[in-house]
């Protein structure tokens, strides 16, 4: 390892972009982002019917904290069904956080990370917009 390791307290939250195809599977999408909004606190962001920024395909992101890492992102390794998942931390570097430290969930899709800045100002998970009933 030629540099030093990097603390993973550099990263201020996580997105996932849960991936659809409009005509196919945005039905298993909405039942998927139903079923995460009951069983986590996180922020579910806006449906994005066509492509949008650097992702190739429709779709919507959920933002999270990293203490909730640990119990979504199995949750969706076993429940995301036909659907592509990018999850990725949120470091301050958009196009490395998209390209080099994102782990796929599903088959791996097209991410135009060429578009995406390479600094910018790390955020913290906003609140949470959903109110988890359901244990994960």
């Amino acid at each position: 390892m030629p540099d030093a390791p990097r603390p993973i307290a550099e990263i201020a939250s996580y997105h996932a972009h849960i991936y659809f195809d409009s005509a196919a599977t945005r039905d298993h999408a909405e039942r998927l982002r139903a079923a995460i909004g009951e069983r986590f606190p996180v922020t579910l962001g806006r449906w994005h019917e066509t492509k949008v920024g650097p992702h190739d395909r429709a779709m919507y992101q959920v933002a999270f904290a990293p203490e909730v890492f640990p119990a979504l992102t199995p949750w969706l390794m076993l429940n995301h069904g036909p659907l592509s998942v990018l999850v990725h931390p949120d470091t301050g570097h958009p196009r490395a956080d998209h390209l080099q430290h994102a782990l796929w969930i599903g088959p791996a899709l097209p991410v135009y990370g060429e578009i995406l800045p390479l600094d910018a100002a790390p955020e913290p998970a906003p609140a949470p917009n959903t109110t988890p009933t359901f244990a994960p």
